[in-house]
């Protein structure tokens, strides 16, 4: 890792994602975060061994006539040993593959402690300007918002992502990140990644094609069963809400800075929050600056 990338990894820790960690976390609200845009190298799904270090080829996915399943997992990574944590696995994607003038808005909806509000505000100003969002929406958000989530669903400006199935932070060895304890095995991984998968592939019609984990925290053995199960792991390259805790002026600072092949990370649980009005102030701005807005799905292939 080249100083400078670690010296951006540091600061995405200090702007915690604390719309996901719940109300006890605490984040600086002075920060904001921008990353150098980059795709990260695919890794191999079944080439882990203990203590070795995961090979960076192309990514398997699941067989169409057999599905990867919890046996499967634990025989191939359950002696796996990561060698990172944090958001810099291989395999994540932290931004869209290119330079123009293209930003993916991405929002949480983390359920549970994390908070299961509907930021109405903020989808109809994303309505009313036709500007298309990936959203990353949790099982239990889902629990909470059934018919809400039904007409998200149904608008093709939204794309539907999965933000896990506890939200947990992903780990196979119960690393713990904003006091929030990770899974802690390949099983519990499988487990957090394949059961809001089963829910939205029966509820959408189709398996979402992206993954972020709660607090977007994965090791690289995690991130490796990401892919096995058939999904992206994204993270960001701008946190532009500071987990829901920016001020609406902090919010449109930060996300109206954000360059071209930004991934932007926001929070859709938090009406309180200054998210919808920072987010009504910035992209009126980034539209008079010649920048356009994408879906994950139209960017990333």
């Amino acid at each position: 890792m080249t100083p400078s990338r670690r010296a951006v990894l540091a600061a995405m820790a200090g702007g915690a994602l604390a719309g996901c960690a719940g109300p006890r976390s605490t984040v600086d609200r002075s920060a904001s975060v921008t990353g150098s845009p980059s795709t990260s190298a695919a890794i191999a799904t079944g080439t882990s061994t203990p203590g070795s270090s995961p090979s960076a080829t192309a990514p398997t996915t699941p067989s169409a006539s057999r599905a990867v399943t919890r046996a499967d997992i634990v025989a191939r990574y359950g002696h796996a040993v990561p060698h990172t944590w944090g958001f810099d696995a291989p395999a994540v994607v932290h931004a869209l593959p290119t330079t123009g003038r293209v930003i993916a808005l991405t929002f949480d909806a983390c359920g549970g402690p994390g908070g299961s509000g509907y930021d109405r505000a903020l989808i109809d100003f994303l309505r009313r300007r036709d500007i298309p969002a990936t959203l990353f929406i949790n099982s239990r958000w889902i629990d909470a918002n059934p018919a809400i989530f039904r007409r998200l669903a149904a608008e093709p400006l939204f794309e539907i992502a999965n933000h896990g199935t506890r939200h947990r932070p992903l780990s196979v060895t119960g690393r713990s990140a904003y006091g929030i304890p990770g899974t802690r095995s390949a099983a519990e991984v499988y487990d957090e990644i394949s059961g809001n998968q089963t829910n939205l592939t029966r509820l959408l019609g189709t398996p979402p094609r992206f993954f972020r984990s709660g607090t977007a925290y994965c090791d690289d053995v995690a991130a490796q069963i990401v892919t096995a199960l058939g999904e992206r792991f994204v993270s960001f390259s701008v946190n532009g809400d500071g987990g829901a805790t920016f001020t609406p002026e902090q919010v449109r600072t930060t996300v109206a800075a954000a360059p071209g092949g930004s991934i932007v990370i926001c929070h859709m649980n938090h009406p309180r929050g200054g998210t919808a009005r920072g987010i009504t102030a910035a992209v009126p701005q980034l539209l008079a600056t010649g920048h356009s807005f994408t879906r994950l799905s139209d960017a990333l292939h």
